[in-house]
């Protein structure tokens, strides 16, 4: 088994003929695309749409390719100056069809009969949801000109400003203890069962974030900068009205979660405050110790240890989750293991045209890493079964995006709790369970909240480090609570996380808390159900490229916009921890 991915099925390299063949095919694509936008409206609607809907399919498998295979290899390696001079080619490329594009979406909102020219072929009703939609963003888009203008400068603006981010937060060193250490790793110190070596990780990760303040800040205020002028362009009330229009979401189904989640905070806030009790501190859990490992489940676990516990576990819940699971490990789909110039963090790609994903992690060996290998093999398993859909129909909105990667941490969580008869081994699986629901819950708002503050204020003027950090402080102080020790919390959240540097992507934090949230319910319909529910799930992962995310989790019976199925789903963390402060009472 392989400790990093492959990406030959994608290709074998810069140099190989079939990227070559490719990369060159993308101007001919992107010439076809621009001489089809000057005969729109010549020819039937129903031989229009269709033309453009194959053209924008061959399209798609050839970019997507392309496009994988160098943002995958800069991923692994940041340095990887080929791709990001790839990336930047096929940026301009697939800008250049910009104009084209977006009169074809003009082009099919003008038509006026379209339900009856969807209704009249099987393919067109194939994408009837995805026609649909491009109907109600035409509201928001720009003249061709426009489009056109602002694609070629987000290249050299918001994606080269997110780029500046991925690199600058990847190659930087903290000095810890006299050794260069990279961030990943010292980040990964926050898990370490000696209380000297995370307290010192901490201060040494905070202190290297100084080197690199200013750049990074300079990145997320011309990137919200950004977001704030086109979403005004585009008619927008705010970037979070766009957020929620472009994850096909209610805000009554985001209200209708933070009015739960603000209700709960205190019941994790108690368990945040008896793990800092437990740790010998008196005023709440001082941030590097919000991590500590608790009980006796200190075990390293090999990446084959790690496939086979994860194997023993998904057996029997789906035979095709397991076989896939299986294929990651045995295929070279997961790139593991920390190193310079290596991203940070974990994240999943589809290889839908190869019927795989890739998978990236930072894996170090503590049952925490085996959940997170559970997480981003649950995203491969949601691409596993959209598979089936037509080529453009495969692109979930945020809200669903972590629905299949949290319930598989409930199946694996679970499965060990329920397993565990030693009580420091059953304190440990609970107390990592709850420290993941505090990050979705707790934090997750916090990141809410620092994101809307920037928004709120950017406008007003530049946002150096000292305000960005002070404004990072008290979005933990009201997430958080008394459940932190308020004297040692971490100014710098908003540098390090990737999720708030995107042009395309904002308010990438309460996706989350929703996914968190509507898989713990789905969880425990299957709990209730057993067997039967799989098949209603997997149906329900399936149409989530093709319905609201309303009308999606209506398929499981579930009313997002009522409060009460959240409280349902939060309200089952409470015996947890109940559970949680009686063991470590029994530990002193």
């Amino acid at each position: 088994m392989n400790s990093e991915w492959s990406l030959d099925v994608l290709y074998k390299g810069y140099d190989s003929p079939e990227f070559k063949a490719d990369l060159e095919a993308t101007e001919g694509v992107a010439a076809e695309f621009n001489e089809a936008a000057k005969h729109l409206g010549e020819k039937p609607a129903k031989e229009t749409l269709l033309y453009i809907i194959d053209l924008m399919e061959r399209s798609q498998t050839l970019f997507s390719r392309l496009f994988q295979f160098c943002s995958l290899s800069k991923s692994a390696n940041t340095s990887d100056k080929q791709a990001a001079a790839y990336l930047g080619r096929l940026m301009g490329r697939l800008s250049a069809t910009t104009k084209a594009r977006t009169a074809f979406n003009k082009y099919v909102a003008s038509v006026e009969n379209l339900d009856e020219v969807i209704a009249s072929d099987e393919k067109l009703s194939d994408y009837a949801y995805m026609l649909r939609c491009i109907v109600e963003d035409s509201r928001h888009l720009l003249s061709e000109e426009v489009e056109e203008v602002m694609a070629l400068y987000n290249i050299s603006g918001g994606s080269a400003w997110r780029d500046l981010q991925s690199y600058l937060t990847s190659t930087v060193t903290a000095d810890y203890r006299g050794e260069k250490v990279n961030l990943s790793s010292i980040r990964n110190k926050a898990y370490d069962p000696d209380p000297a070596v995370r307290k010192d990780a901490y201060e040494a990760e905070l202190a290297c974030y100084e080197k690199i303040a200013f750049p990074v800040a300079s990145a997320l205020n011309n990137i919200k900068l950004q977001v704030i002028n086109e979403t005004r362009l585009r008619g927008f009330e705010s970037p979070l009205a766009a957020a929620l229009h472009n994850a096909r979401m209610k805000r009554e189904t985001l209200d209708a979660l933070f009015t739960a989640m603000k209700e709960y905070m205190p019941l994790f806030r108690d368990y945040l405050r008896a793990k800092g009790e437990a740790l010998g501190h008196k005023n709440g859990c001082p941030w590097y110790d919000m991590f500590a490992p608790m009980g006796s489940n200190n075990r390293v676990y090999t990446t084959e240890e790690a496939r086979d516990y994860l194997l023993g576990i998904f057996k029997d819940f789906d035979t095709d989750l397991h076989d896939m699971v299986a294929r990651a490990f045995a295929e070279s789909w997961i790139d593991f293991y920390p190193r310079e110039g290596k991203v940070g963090g974990a994240f999943c790609s589809g290889l839908r045209a190869f019927h795989q994903s890739r998978v990236l992690t930072n894996y170090e060996g503590s049952f925490s890493d085996i959940v997170t290998l559970a997480h981003e093999l649950g995203h491969a398993f949601h691409n596993l079964n959209i598979e089936d859909h037509r080529p453009l129909n495969d692109d979930y909105s945020m809200p669903v995006a972590e629905t299949a990667s949290t319930f598989n941490e409930h199946v694996v969580m679970d499965a060990a709790i329920a397993s565990a008869s030693d009580p420091g081994e059953k304190l440990a699986l609970i107390e990592s369970q709850l420290m993941d629901v505090t990050q979705i819950i707790v934090d997750i708002y916090s990141r809410f909240l620092i994101e809307k503050a920037v928004f709120d204020n950017r406008e007003a003027g530049f946002m150096f480090p000292d305000t960005l950090c002070e404004k990072m402080l008290e979005a933990q102080r009201e997430a958080y609570g008394d459940g932190l020790d308020p004297d040692c919390l971490h100014p710098y959240m908003w540098l390090c996380k990737g999720h708030y540097y995107s042009t395309g992507r904002s308010y990438y934090n309460w996706p989350y808390a929703f996914g968190g949230l509507f898989a713990r319910g789905l969880y425990a319909k299957y709990v209730r159900e057993g067997k039967p529910f799989v098949k209603k799930y997997r149906e329900m992962l399936h149409a989530t490229t093709v319905n609201s995310v309303e009308d999606t989790a209506k398929i499981a019976g579930i009313d997002l916009t009522d409060p009460d199925f959240w409280r349902m789903s939060l309200e089952s963390y409470r015996p947890k921890v109940e559970e949680f402060k009686r063991l470590v009472k029994a530990a002193e």
